[in-house]
Formats: structure tokens, sequence, C-alpha cells
């Protein structure tokens, strides 16, 4: 889909909560965004054994992974591989933004994952002073500066090798285990992060051993915090607040899968995901068809061949000549 034509939903998220509601969307007719990594979830394709997904047995995460895919092609649901970076609720429509676009849809589905763990001390408070979660959209703010990336997967790696193609140094402090592959521009630091310090802007990171100053501080985890991906939205500890049909407060927003709280089971995501995209479907129709304002009521008179009246509005009387009115 074309970056300017606006979705009925935008999905975001691969997981089976994400690959659920996107085929759901789809055979019911909606137009579907669906952003994440074509490879899915690495969560779902490092599994070794799933024994609980009903009709397939004891299937490997690859293999289901597989056939999610292969459903998503059958369906006709391409991936948008960029990282959205913020949603915002726009009055009509939610905007999507992407490093590079800002997308558009008359609906949301937020399906990523759960981001664990607690923030750093001064990360909600410098995010935006010198804290980011997007080494794309804002490295051209560090040009000939020194930046720290604190990283928890390859994708990370990948990003403070980015950086380095314009910033004076980078130091890459792997929060998590992971195996850590950077050129010869960054700087590993094996050091437990414990705090990013400042006061009006972040001014660099606290380690336990020592103090690293830096102009600008990227913390690339897996997710961002729902929201902080969504300004506005209710949320109970790492989990989106929804009720039963996946509604969160922020109408024609919904969430699904691990993000809506535990547990956290293959099934029940694609079981969310079902329900999420039935709402948001459910959603679009009374925004076209409010409830004091319902839709036209059709009905036929006389045998095939005769007049048919389309009574309402009045202002639009029509005539047409079919068994059964359009």
């Amino acid at each position: 889909m074309n970056e300017t034509t606006r979705a009925d939903i935008a999905i975001i998220g691969t997981g089976p909560a994400g690959v659920s509601a996107a085929i759901t969307a789809r055979v019911r007719g909606k137009q579907v965004l669906l952003f994440g990594s074509k490879e899915l979830t690495s969560k779902m394709t490092k599994a070794h054994t799933i024994r609980n997904y009903p009709g397939l047995p004891d299937i490997t995460g690859a293999d289901l992974a597989a056939r999610l895919k292969h459903h998503l092609d059958v369906m006709g649901v391409e991936i948008t591989e960029k990282q959205v970076t913020a949603v915002y609720a726009m009055g009509s429509y939610f905007g999507i933004q992407t490093p590079d676009v800002m997308y558009e849809a008359s609906s949301v589905i937020l399906a990523g994952g759960v981001v664990m763990g607690k923030p750093f001390p001064g990360e909600d408070e410098l995010l935006g002073r010198g804290v980011s979660y997007c080494a794309t959209c804002d490295a051209h703010f560090y040009v000939g500066k020194t930046v720290a990336v604190l990283g928890y997967n390859a994708e990370s790696c990948r990003e403070a090798d980015f950086l380095a193609e314009g910033c004076a140094r980078v130091l890459y402090f792997p929060v998590v285990p992971h195996e850590v592959t950077v050129g010869p521009g960054v700087t590993v630091v094996r050091e437990k992060v414990q705090a990013i310090p400042g006061t009006m802007k972040a001014e660099g990171v606290q380690t336990d051993k020592a103090l690293h100053p830096v102009d600008g501080v990227f913390v690339l985890r897996d997710a961002v915090a729902p929201d902080k991906l969504v300004p506005g939205l209710a949320t109970d500890g790492p989990h989106v607040a929804v009720d039963a049909q996946m509604r969160t407060n922020l109408p024609g927003c919904f969430a699904c899968g691990d993000l809506a709280g535990k547990p956290y089971q293959y099934i029940k995501a694609a079981g969310q995901g079902n329900i999420a995209a039935l709402s948001a479907v459910e959603w679009l129709a009374e925004q076209k068809y409010p409830p004091n304002n319902k839709r036209p009521r059709r009905f036929a008179i006389g045998p095939p061949g005769a007049l048919c009246i389309r009574l309402i509005p009045l202002s639009a009387l029509h005539l047409h000549r079919s068994r059964w009115c359009p």
C-alpha cells in the first residue's frame, strides 16, 4: 500500500496477535497496514517446540512462523519493515510515524511485545532532551558529537554502526546478553548501566564503574513502551489497559497479545488478535453509520423489473429498475 493512502486498520507487530488481526481484517475486506519484521518474531522462531497450539501438536516455532507467514501471503498482506516510533490520534484518523514516512490509518491495533524491565533513572525525564528511541530519526542532531547506545539485540548493533557514520564517537553498552557485532567506529563498553544523568538534557551514562559523558543516549530496546509510543494511552504496569473487546481508552485504538497482559501464550495472542480486528471493523462501521444516523433502510416493491425506491435520505430520492436496491 502506498504511504499516501489511508489504510482502514494499521497493525503494529508481527507476532501471532498481529498476524491474526491482519488475517481477520483482510477476511472482512479491510485495507491493512502491517508493521513488523518479515521474519515475524524472534521469540517465536527460537521456540524449540510449541505443544498447545490447536491442530499443530509439537510444532517448532520456526515452522509455526512459516505457516503464519504463508497465511499472510495467501491473504495478500504485505509486511512494512519500518520501525514505528510514534502513533498520534489525529481526530478522524491516526498518524503512524516511522523514521522517514508518516502513514495514516482510520484505526490502530497495537500488537507488539512487552517492554521488560523498568526505564533507567533519568530516561523518562530526559526523553526528547538527549534521550531517543530511534537512531535513524535523530542521528542528524548528533553529527560530530559523542553518543551512547544502550543495546539489546543485533538491530541495536546495526543502528550503532549507522550512528558512527556521522558521530565523532559511539559508545555501545550491551544491556542484555547478545552477540555484539559492530564496526571499528563503535567502542563496546561492557559495564552495567545504572542511570542516565542530566538536568536540562542527558549528560552521560552512569555505570557501575564510571560516568561516561555523552551528548545523546539512544535506548534501543526490542519494543517501545506503549505509553511512549502512543501519547495518552492508558496502561496497567507494562501492559496496555483494555476491555474484553481489546478496546483501549483511545477511540479507534485497540491492543492485543502480550501487550494486553498475561498469560504470554501464542494461542491466547492469536485469539485476542482476532477479537481486536473484529472490534476495529465494528468501530469503523460505527464511524460510517453513527447510532444517531443509522444506515439507510432499503426495500423493494413489486415484481422483478419493477421500480425500486430508496427512501432515505428524503433529500435524495432515487428510482432504480431492479429487483433489489443497490
